[in-house]
């Protein structure tokens, strides 16, 4: 009787066990694993997914409802992320655009001029450039009047300047200063350090502005730093030009424009001045000291003056 009992007993709890349902063998199991927090994922933007090719209505069955769930869930997910790498892309690519190139954010002219293309002259054969480390004396060999800044489209020329042969005569170039005083003792220190020759050019533009360039030429670089250093002066300028009264140090002027080996000091007219306003600038460049001048009624534009001592610079260095 015992051995009949058992195998009987074993029997009924397989069954048991085999009624029992999915669900609950499942709980089960969950809750005899231990509780694992997720831990946090980076936010991964999934690749848009490719449609498949449609299948053939008459070959393939209709898709199971929860299939159909799963296709319309697919579906807006892949249509978010269109959007969102659409909205990124354009925002991208608005921020890496010139502001000229969005449509309506066009940016009116800031007041440079237009040149005409600028090129160094040659040198004659076998002489080194200003600032050659063989030419001790900063020495420009290349003619110095085709060193001159040409001046911009549709302006005028100053034939004043023109000189004889392109040479100005030195009283010409005195009739800068305001002061008979300032342009005695200024001939006298010309003369002293030995002024080879003065190359100028002026022009002026619809907007009234009159512009003067105005090249010196000495022996060697240190003679000609010299003069500068005297005609610069320091946070005022020594010698008032023409049209003003006083001059200080242009705290505005761009940093940024500085060239290599061109020394410069840039002054602008105290307020308050008279019917207009003026600009200068001394530059020491090798064996060269230059005077850029501009002058206009009412206000004296920062821009093209900025624009003309930048390029001059440029062609003497």
């Amino acid at each position: 009787m015992t051995e009949q009992t058992q195998p009987t007993q074993r029997t009924e709890e397989t069954q048991a066990s085999a009624q029992t349902p999915a669900s609950e063998q499942a709980q089960a199991s969950e809750q005899a694993q231990p509780a694992q927090q997720a831990e946090p994922q980076p936010l991964v933007v999934p690749p848009v997914p490719v449609a498949p090719p449609q299948a053939s209505v008459l070959s393939d069955p209709p898709a199971p409802k929860d299939r159909r769930v799963l296709r319309a869930v697919l579906r807006w997910t892949a249509a978010v992320v269109v959007f969102a790498v659409a909205g990124a892309g354009t925002a991208y690519g608005i921020t890496r655009m010139e502001r000229t190139d969005v449509p309506g954010l066009a940016t009116e002219s800031d007041g440079r001029w237009e040149y005409p293309e600028i090129v160094k002259p040659p040198l004659p054969s076998g002489s080194p450039a200003p600032f050659a480390e063989e030419n001790t004396a900063g020495t420009h060999h290349a003619d110095l009047r085709k060193l001159l800044l040409p001046a911009p489209e549709g302006a005028t020329a100053d034939k004043a300047l023109d000189g004889k042969d392109g040479w100005l005569a030195t009283k010409d170039y005195l009739a800068e200063y305001k002061d008979p005083e300032d342009r005695a003792e200024m001939a006298q220190k010309l003369t002293d350090h030995g002024l080879r020759h003065i190359a100028a050019r002026g022009w002026k533009t619809d907007d009234g502005t009159h512009t003067r360039v105005y090249l010196l030429q000495f022996d060697t670089a240190e003679i000609a730093d010299r003069i500068w250093q005297r005609f610069s002066g320091s946070d005022d300028a020594l010698y008032n030009v023409r049209g003003t009264d006083s001059s200080q140090l242009d705290p505005d002027f761009p940093v940024g424009a500085a060239v290599e080996n061109i020394e410069r000091a840039v002054h602008v007219e105290d307020k308050p001045y008279g019917t207009e306003q003026v600009r200068h600038a001394y530059l020491a460049a090798g064996d060269v000291v230059a005077l850029v001048i501009q002058s206009r009624k009412g206000t004296a534009a920062a821009v093209p003056f900025q624009q003309t001592v930048t390029l001059q610079s440029q062609l003497l260095g």
